[in-house]
């Protein structure tokens, strides 16, 4: 339906209702167009005050769509008006409503009313990530960088994942200002950033420089660079944390995730243990290998392609240096069918070891154990993040060596036709934020990805301090 562009009388609207095909719905489906067409208030006000007088009240989700076209104009009062009905009529509000009010409220010079409704929300709910940003973005905006990172660690406390967007508001607006503490709270997000692996696309790279260098005083200079592949800066000559981990530390972390993660609560949710135990006499018996292959996992790399044939190939190009293998299957690989010819199967089996599990379990746990237990040189493949197993590693220094080890351990595929897997090189050099105090390094991407990535980028921003 195309909305008027002029308030109605009652007797226009109802003759617009019943020309409409389901009368029933007439108000909702006029009300998303005058969103979508952002029609002007006074139009979708006149469609309230008509439902008003014909129904007594007006349904809180007709309410919810008017304040969205409040939010996206701007319409302050309205806003009030309508969260001053709400209050009246409702309860609680669940939490699209709360998302909308705080969001159109921060925006506005009622923005501390933004905050009250936080207030209100966090008795009810964990307040959803947009609540908590449009009032961090809020609180910054009018210069309130304390109130603003009070509220951004009270979100990670909670578990809310803050977007790089407002992890980039920040520096945008603590730029000038020489207060140690904020300088303090800013490095911590620096440091949140090498914690969760997260590499800064380019222009958040760029509010980072630019905030280092605003800091009066601080003689901060920042560059682009590329590191040497030695892990040396070609600006300032440092040499960057090594990608290896110690054997003590590869002995701590093998330890840790073998007892939590794999004889952990998660393992046999989706594997029996009669079912692992057998693995791992498997295991033992044949160690130590050079690659361990989640093969269906992998098979799935080309779609158009059989999946044994990308089994194969793949299998093909990481035993060429005559390296051990170990591929983990699944027991409905062996049926002879249209994805898994017994031939090629078979011809794979001549050049690496297969184990077959059961057709529910869980490959990463597998996949770890085994890679793991043959030492610090055995690499994996798999597209999966191993992100749960992550979350079951208690603390803080242990997810850090398991990343670590992830990003100098998984190989990642390139996929490009024909499929051929690049061994990213190894490099020496540890791919993640790093300081010494008085040099920053910051690996960042070319482009925005909000997804979690194993691909390491190639390009930094070294910050020193003259």
């Amino acid at each position: 339906v195309q909305p008027p562009e002029k308030p109605l009388q009652a007797e226009e609207w109802n003759k617009l209702r019943e020309d409409f095909q389901s009368p029933e719905i007439f108000e909702e489906v006029m009300l998303n167009s005058m969103i979508r067409c952002n029609s002007p208030i006074d139009v979708a006000k006149s469609l309230l005050t008509h439902l008003a007088k014909r129904n007594g009240d007006i349904a809180y989700n007709v309410l919810v769509k008017y304040l969205t076209l409040c939010v996206q104009q701007g319409q302050v009062s309205e806003i009030c008006d309508v969260y001053d009905i709400m209050k009246v009529r409702f309860k609680i509000l669940e939490s699209g409503a709360y998302n909308l009010l705080i969001k159109g409220l921060s925006n506005s010079d009622q923005w501390r009313m933004a905050l009250t409704l936080l207030e209100e929300v966090k008795k009810i709910m964990i307040p959803s990530r947009a609540c908590y940003e449009s009032c961090i973005k809020a609180a910054s905006r009018h210069q309130e960088m304390k109130l603003a990172f009070e509220l951004y660690d009270e979100m990670l406390a909670k578990d809310v994942v803050p977007t790089l967007d407002v992890l980039q508001s920040f520096f945008n607006f603590s730029r000038g200002m020489k207060d140690a503490e904020l300088q303090k709270e800013l490095f911590g997000i620096l440091l949140y950033l090498r914690e969760n692996q997260i590499y800064p696309h380019k222009t958040f790279m760029r509010s980072i420089k630019l905030w280092f260098e605003s800091i009066p005083g601080g003689n901060w200079r920042g560059h682009l660079t590329n590191i040497k592949d030695s892990g040396q800066c070609p600006v300032c000559n440092h040499q960057l944390e090594d990608s290896n981990l110690t054997e003590e530390e590869y002995s701590n972390l093998s330890e840790r995730i073998i007892r939590d993660v794999i004889h952990g609560t998660d393992t046999f949710r989706k594997t029996s243990p009669q079912e692992f135990e057998a693995f791992q006499t498997f295991v033992e018996d044949r160690l130590p290998f050079d690659i361990v292959i989640d093969g269906l996992n992998v098979s799935h790399i080309k779609p158009r392609k059989m999946q044994c044939e990308n089994l194969f190939d793949a299998v093909n190009c990481l035993a060429k240096e005559n390296a051990r293998l170990l591929v983990l299957g699944r027991k409905h690989m062996l049926m002879n069918s249209s994805n898994w010819k017994r031939e090629i199967m078979k011809e794979m089996q001549n050049k690496a070891d297969f184990f077959f599990a059961e057709n529910i379990s869980e490959d990463d746990a597998f996949l770890l154990y085994a890679t793991l237990r043959s030492g610090k040189h055995c690499k994996f493949v798999t597209r999966d993040f191993l992100r749960d197993h992550k979350a079951c590693l208690p603390d803080s220094l242990t997810r850090h060596l398991f990343r670590k080890w992830q990003r100098g351990h998984q190989i990642s595929k390139k996929n490009v036709f024909p499929l051929f897997f690049s061994q990213q090189p190894a490099f020496r050099y540890d791919c993640v934020v790093q300081t010494t105090g008085d040099t920053w390094h910051i690996p960042y991407k070319d482009v925005f990805e909000e997804k979690y990535s194993y691909q390491v980028p190639r390009k930094w921003l070294c910050i020193q301090q003259k």
